[in-house]
């Protein structure tokens, strides 16, 4: 068996398991938050759930490590994943009963681009938690062009513009200028987009008859499986990535490369990745789905209790080689509240990595909402959609019931405070400020087309990509 699964007891062993665990909650019912809370009859109590090596699988783990899942009378294996599409076939099979998913893999699916299926998540996993990086020749070559504070340093958030030029001088040269991007409807791929367009890079359109994504595009992007991404741009294949923890600092510390921007400074408070099931799982198993969910809530509030002092514990369990398998060093770079940019300038950055807090857990519908305005304003969606189907798509895949049902047993049982959840929501965030957006312009759930008009660079009303040009 590969080090990379994590076995679990057989299930004699968890017959008697749960057996003694009720024989214990009797005899400390005095002890216990709610000692009347009745554990859910789950369908199905044997679980194999897939991840890709990212310090934001860290709520699968943490249930796992801290017994959260085997309250819930669970018993789940971890398993780790070669690549995004592997992992979303697997659970499409049932191979897999859920997993650590990109926020946009469920949407596409559900909608049918690339692998049709339909995807829910009853739980997000994170807010932030991305950088992009550029290799240390773009750096240099940025460096001129970005103004510095009084102690010498980069003043930050560092935006596009001031590697327009860059881009200008390696075109005159006849060089492509190459990125990496994790999967084609990942939120680095929407994010490293966004950060380009706001400096006036085009980073290339999609169309049904050319899924590069490259038409009329300025910057290549590119897929890079996350681990690989330190090696690609050392080996000058790509000249910068967008990527999760902790594959930017692993450049830092190996010295190839300069991260030049958080996803925090771009949208701040962006919400990152999802737990994904099938919808025929969450039917077929709807108290298991509870479950799962809710140790996965008590996990996320773990890792931010306390002003995450939880968080050098869950560093180590990170960097076990079943989990992300880097070093303690380059997880906690970023896992404890801090980032380092350009080697030897670290910054405090508290909620560069949040689980908990903001109701980060909560799935919002206006976050698939911009996943989906997204794919449309770069071609993934071909044609126009009215309001009502961004609405209707965002509620078939995200699933707050499913959520607040948990929620609501975790309040009762005395595991959580009412506080920690968004009270009376229609589903909706409130909408996001100019300030809290790299390009200054507001973004409202409620008005996906209107958000679209606004963006200077992007498909929007009725414009379609037909050959290598933009038609009405």
């Amino acid at each position: 068996m590969t080090t990379n699964i994590l076995t679990t007891r057989t299930s004699t062993t968890r017959r008697l398991f749960l057996a003694a665990a009720g024989a214990f909650a009797v005899l400390s019912s005095f002890s216990a938050p709610n000692a009347n809370a009745e554990m859910l009859d789950v369908e199905k109590d044997e679980l194999k759930f897939g991840f890709i090596k990212l310090t934001d699988m860290a709520p699968l783990a943490v249930a796992k490590e801290q017994g959260y899942f085997e309250d819930e009378g669970l018993f789940v294996t971890l398993e780790a994943q070669a690549n995004w599409k592997v992992l979303l076939d697997r659970v499409i099979t049932g191979e897999l009963d859920g997993a650590h998913m990109l926020a946009g893999q469920p949407l596409a699916a559900t909608i049918g681009f690339g692998t049709k299926a339909h995807i829910i998540t009853p739980f997000s996993m994170d807010l932030n938690g991305n950088g992009i990086t550029v290799s240390n020749e773009v750096w240099e070559l940025m460096k001129p062009n970005i103004p510095k504070g009084p102690d010498g340093k980069p003043v930050h958030p560092i935006k596009a513009d001031v590697l327009k030029p860059v881009i200008e001088k390696f075109a005159d040269e006849g060089k492509p200028f190459k990125m990496g991007m994790v999967f084609p409807v990942s939120t680095h791929n929407y994010e490293l987009r966004y950060w380009l367009a706001a400096g006036g890079i085009n980073p290339g359109f999609y169309s049904p008859t050319d899924t590069s994504g490259t038409i009329q595009a300025k910057a290549l992007l590119s897929v890079t499986p996350p681990p690989q991404m330190p090696a690609t741009l050392e080996a000058g294949t790509i000249y910068g990535y967008c990527v999760g923890e902790p594959w930017n600092q692993a450049a830092v510390f190996k010295g190839i490369g300069v991260p030049v921007i958080t996803d925090y400074e771009i949208w701040k408070n962006n919400p990152e990745k999802v737990f994904g099931i099938t919808k025929e799982f969450a039917e077929k198993y709807p108290n298991t789905t509870l479950a799962l969910t809710k140790a996965l809530i008590r996990a996320a509030k773990w890792l931010d209790e306390n002003n995450n002092a939880n968080r050098p514990e869950a560093v180590k369990i990170l960097a076990r080689s079943e989990y992300v398998g880097a070093d303690e060093k380059v997880i906690a770079n970023s896992m404890t509240g801090t980032f380092e940019y350009e080697k030897g300038d670290k910054r405090e950055v508290p909620d560069f990595n949040v689980f908990y807090r903001y109701f980060a857990t909560y799935p919002f519908y206006s976050d698939a909402i911009w996943y989906l305005t997204q794919m449309r304003r770069w071609g993934q969606i071909p044609e126009a959609k009215t309001d009502e189907w961004y609405f209707d798509t965002a509620k078939s895949v995200y699933r707050p019931d499913i959520y607040m049902k948990a929620a609501e047993m975790l309040i009762e049982e005395g595991h959580v405070d009412k506080a920690d959840f968004p009270e009376g929501t229609d589903g909706f965030r409130p909408a996001v400020p100019p300030e809290d957006m790299i390009d200054g312009i507001p973004y409202d759930g409620k008005k996906p087309n209107a958000y679209l008009e606004s963006l200077k660079i992007g498909l929007k009303g009725a414009q379609k990509i037909e050959g290598t040009k933009i038609t009405n």
